[in-house]
């Protein structure tokens, strides 16, 4: 009686907190419209919600816990400045722990970057920093125009949501960006890529193009909020190519991206660039706020204040920021991640072959996204398409021995390969509802994703780079079961399909949680 009574309570003030979140807080919330949970406690992948239960977090507040939730490097980093009597707000004022923070970042950063680097600490969000870039590059070429990419997502403040990709009030010049499933030349792959390549040199080199030489081109090496796109490798040194021949400085969007996350410390590492600017948030301050601007000395022209904010010197942050940061990169996770997420990849390939509402499985590192569509809805012709597996250039980067033919060239570069179906009949419709459907049956086995892609249509994991193989197994059951369950619904089948499931682990997603 006593345990019951005990579970009824906390149901009681799980519901209540709730209700009043809904009542008091603004409209503009997001996760906690899909997540009703009460986080009371969490440790790794692990939340424990008010109400007893407990969950898998696979959204990591968005990409910024590399360590997972209370990592005891991360606490006993925040426990040693809290326990010495330094000051907790300092403004831009150099501090041991600033210091420190910024010699583990600077340890980290590409070859090329490092030794000439600078860095401006900003107001504690990546939209902020963003900001900054833009600032910077305006004020160091006197140009003021920018580039960026079709399904970016930069920010939420004024000149970071321009440059995205759901801006209403256009200010800044679209790119394609480079994808297989919705390529938007209808090709996909290598020869996909190779058209953006030569769209974006057409747009800045025709004088008639209407688009003057910019202050910058930003661009993430991911695509997270657009829908998990990987951007090539071959295509990344190319915009590196375009950009410096043409004295236009390239600003790479790590905040997501960046710690680990892809399987390279910066996703940018993969393609071997080194930008000009890299723009820094999420998990470089361990979980707490923290944001920055790193870039080449020689753009370093702004007058004293150019950029500021009041927020901009939390020390909590800088510690447990250098904790997280010295952790990922002596205990490998980056590598870890890449192994770990190309297992999780290919056995989540599976869902795409067993259900029809799976349109596309891709990712890079822990940064993994499971496209929704709709199963009888015909195809996206118009977008174009590309390939749920055996990518023509995907992750993998551009084969350089491709170069742009005529339109019938598309044959020779998808055969032998699993995607010449899909380059012949397109991509399916986007099925956001089927996203959402599947988000609600993760939560309802004790499972927390995220969405996005263009349409809401990308169920996306962000797991910690601390995940166990046990854990990874029992992630990987819980979405299989989700999106089976979503399936049977859909197709209104009398009996279960029958199915392996990716980690074929089975019961391990009770024993993990």
């Amino acid at each position: 009686m006593a345990v019951t009574e005990t579970a009824s309570g906390a149901r009681s003030a799980h519901e209540g907190i709730l209700r009043r979140q809904s009542a008091r807080e603004s409209a503009a919330r997001t996760y906690a419209r899909a997540l009703p949970i009460v986080p009371v406690r969490a440790r790794g992948l692990t939340i424990e919600g008010a109400d007893g239960r407990r969950y898998l977090d696979c959204l990591s507040g968005a990409g910024t816990l590399a360590l997972g939730h209370n990592h005891p490097v991360v606490l006993e980093a925040i426990r040693k400045v809290l326990d010495s009597g330094a000051p907790l707000h300092v403004l831009d004022l150099a501090t041991p722990v600033k210091d420190a923070f910024t010699t583990e970042l600077f340890r980290t950063l590409p070859p090329g970057l490092a030794d000439r680097a600078r860095v401006q600490f900003c107001g504690p969000a990546g939209t902020d920093a963003v900001e900054a870039a833009f600032t910077l590059v305006r004020a160091a070429t006197g140009r003021d125009g920018m580039l960026a990419f079709a399904g970016a997502y930069h920010g939420m403040t004024s000149g970071a949501f321009a440059a995205s990709g759901d801006a209403f009030d256009v200010r800044v010049a679209r790119l394609p960006y480079p994808q297989d499933y919705r390529c938007p030349f209808g090709v996909g792959g290598a020869y996909g890529a190779e058209l953006g390549a030569r769209w974006t040199e057409s747009v800045l080199d025709d004088p008639k193009s209407g688009v003057p030489l910019p202050a910058g081109m930003i661009l993430e090496p991911v695509q997270g909020e657009g829908g998990v796109i990987p951007a090539p490798d071959e295509w990344m040194r190319r915009m590196r190519h375009v950009t410096e021949s043409r004295s236009v400085p390239l600003i790479a969007d790590e905040v997501q991206t960046g710690v680990g996350r892809t399987g390279a410390f910066w996703a940018v590492d993969h393609s071997g660039i080194t930008p000009d600017v890299m723009v820094l948030s999420k998990a470089i301050g361990g979980s707490l706020p923290l944001a920055v601007v790193v870039y080449r000395d020689d753009l370093d022209v702004w007058q004293p204040g150019a950029h500021a904010g009041t927020f901009r010197g939390n020390q909590l942050a800088m510690a447990a920021g250098t904790a997280t940061l010295a952790y990922v990169r002596e205990n490998h996770l980056a590598e870890r991640a890449a192994t770990l997420g190309s297992r999780m990849l290919t056995q989540l390939r599976q869902l795409s072959r067993e259900f029809p509402i799976v349109g596309d499985v891709r990712g890079r590192g822990l940064m993994i996204g499971v496209e929704m569509v709709e199963p009888e809805g015909g195809v996206e012709g118009a977008e174009g398409a590309g390939a749920s597996e055996g990518h023509l250039g995907g992750a993998g980067g551009l084969d350089s021995s491709v170069g742009l033919g005529p339109a019938g060239d598309r044959a020779s570069l998808a055969a032998g390969s699993t995607a010449a179906r899909d380059l012949a009949r397109g991509p399916r419709p986007a099925a956001p509802e089927l996203a959402a459907a599947v988000q609600r049956e993760c939560l309802r086995r004790g499972l927390i994703v995220e969405l996005g892609g263009r349409h809401a249509s990308v169920v996306r994991l962000l797991p910690p780079l601390t995940i166990s193989d046990e854990q990874a197994a029992a992630v990987l059951d819980r979405l299989a079961d989700a999106v089976e369950a979503v399936a049977r619904s859909r197709t209104r089948e009398d009996r279960p399909q029958q199915r392996r499931r990716p980690s074929g682990q089975g019961d391990r997603a009770e024993r993990a949680g």
